[in-house]
């Protein structure tokens, strides 16, 4: 039994296969084609960054594996800089200490020297379902609408194994978004000699965590 929990860890296409129906469950959206003129603004999740006392005490951010959340959106940021951006995110811990994500954001938009003047921050999720609720309202109020005031709907980054819950989440809450999946850990064909324990075992985690959360979501009523 300890042999086949062994091979079932490491060997990487039991769990890429998997991993990669989920990260493909929503499909990536060609940007190109769409027009600044029909958004309402860009959302970016928390996750990447590295809350807490670190930042503060040493006096620099640190980013997660996930970056391409923050790269992503300084990109597209500096693409539109007439769009409203939202970093939604506060702590993941249970008793958050130092600077929150939000506040690590901002900041890493001042180094970059990014347009501050759409910039808005909601700083009191700690969850996909709080970052929703609390957005809510703040798109209703920041959001641009079109001729006949009707919401546009926002550009919303994430990574490619979370899209799929965060995209039902915030169709529950009314919020129309056009999914930009980042942070992509599988290829389009799986590594069939590859066995790697470390990756593995992040592959796994990451599967459970997302499947675990879309039942307590589903069962919740919140998906």
């Amino acid at each position: 039994m300890a042999l086949i929990d062994l091979v079932l860890v490491g060997w990487l296409p039991a769990s890429e296969v998997f991993l990669r129906a989920l990260e493909d469950a929503v499909p990536k959206t060609e940007i190109s084609k769409v027009a600044t003129s029909d958004l309402g603004g860009i959302i970016i999740l928390g996750g990447a960054i590295e809350d807490g006392e670190i930042a503060i005490d040493r006096g620099e951010v640190s980013i997660y594996s996930s970056a391409e959340r923050v790269t992503k959106a300084f990109e597209l940021i500096r693409k539109n800089p007439g769009l409203p951006y939202i970093f939604s995110g506060s702590s993941g811990r249970i008793i958050p200490k130092g600077m929150s994500e939000s506040e690590a954001f901002k900041r890493l938009v001042q180094e970059q020297g990014l347009n501050e003047e759409q910039a808005h921050y909601e700083n009191q999720s700690r969850n996909t379902y709080e970052n929703a609720l609390y957005l809510k309202p703040m798109i209703i109020d920041f959001g641009l609408k079109t001729e006949s005031t009707e919401q546009k709907p926002w550009l919303l980054i994430t990574s490619a194994s979370h899209m799929l819950r965060s995209e039902k989440v915030f169709q529950k809450q009314g919020i129309k978004v056009i999914p930009v999946p980042v942070d992509y850990q599988t290829a389009h064909r799986l590594q069939w000699t590859s066995f790697d324990l470390t990756d593995g075992a992040h592959n796994w985690n990451t599967l459970v965590h997302e499947i675990v959360g879309l039942f307590a979501y589903w069962i919740t009523g919140k998906i």
